[in-house]
């Protein structure tokens, strides 16, 4: 059965190509790709003359069963954007979902992705994120997702382009308050990387004065929020419930900490004083 593969393809530095990337995309019959100048002078470097066509924004539906077709055919095709992984504000959703529910085999390649490694460096926490892309540039849309990022617990990462950088920050700073955390990451992996880490309101400063220039992700830190932990006496009649069923203090222990999210160590030493020391 052919196969459409989504290969991540590098945001910057071209040595993070990997080799899975580089075997697919010289052995597939056919290249999907965003911009095909872009990608031509990728493959053209690798010595890949792979059969390329436009799949792009404003194509992505009138191309669907040309790929389709190929598919079926038996061809293999390669899914790639201008830069880091497909889909993640990118085009190529339609397609994923048609070839998937037209049976096809829907293989990603993993690479790299501005959003992750825009995160991992930034100093926030990374736990827990939400990805929302470029932001709506006026209105209701815009407004409701800047109430999102306000409202998150979690870091929000976006994108936005260099020449709109400040006005976002200047929404930021009024949406989360100006001692919010934020970064801005710029250029990644390439010759003039750069993370600028501050609040909403000395980044805003800054980038009033300062022109942004390259590709820029931003991101936001969560707002605070206190977590309790479980109740005490409610963790102590959990485990004795597990121990009436004939638990082991062993496998109580553990199922105490998957019911209620503790850690192993704790929830065996509930378990423990429940039993009376004794396993």
């Amino acid at each position: 059965m052919a196969c459409l593969f989504i290969v991540a393809t590098p945001i910057g530095n071209l040595e993070d190509l990997t080799r899975r990337a580089e075997r697919v995309l010289g052995e597939v019959a056919h290249v999907a790709a965003e911009d095909t100048r872009h990608t031509g002078r990728l493959l053209k470097r690798l010595g890949i003359r792979t059969d390329l066509v436009s799949l792009h924004t404003h194509n992505e539906a009138s191309r669907l069963e040309l790929v389709l077709g190929w598919l079926r055919a038996g061809e293999d095709v390669a899914l790639v954007s201008d830069a880091g992984t497909p889909l993640i504000s990118d085009p190529g959703a339609r397609l994923v979902e048609a070839a998937a529910a037209a049976g096809h085999q829907v293989v990603p390649l993993p690479g790299p992705s501005a959003a992750l490694a825009a995160l991992v460096a930034s100093g926030l926490p990374s736990e827990r994120f939400v990805f929302l892309g470029f932001l709506a540039r006026k209105g209701r849309d815009r407004t409701e997702a800047l109430r999102r990022v306000a409202e998150s617990p979690d870091t929000s990462i976006l994108f936005e382009s260099p020449e709109r950088l400040s006005a976002l920050l200047a929404d930021l700073e009024e949406a989360c308050g100006g001692e919010r955390r934020v970064v801005v990451a710029r250029e990644m992996t390439k010759l003039h990387e750069e993370f600028r880490r501050g609040t909403a309101a000395e980044l805003h400063r800054y980038y009033s004065r300062e022109k942004a220039r390259g590709e820029v992700t931003v991101l936001v830190e969560g707002v605070g929020r206190k977590v309790d932990g479980p109740d005490p006496e409610a963790l102590r009649e959990r485990a004795l419930e597990l121990l009436d069923q004939g638990l082991r203090p062993s496998a109580a222990a553990r199922t105490l900490a998957e019911d209620t999210g503790v850690s192993r160590n704790q929830a065996y030493a509930i378990v423990q004083e429940c039993k009376g020391g004794a396993e």
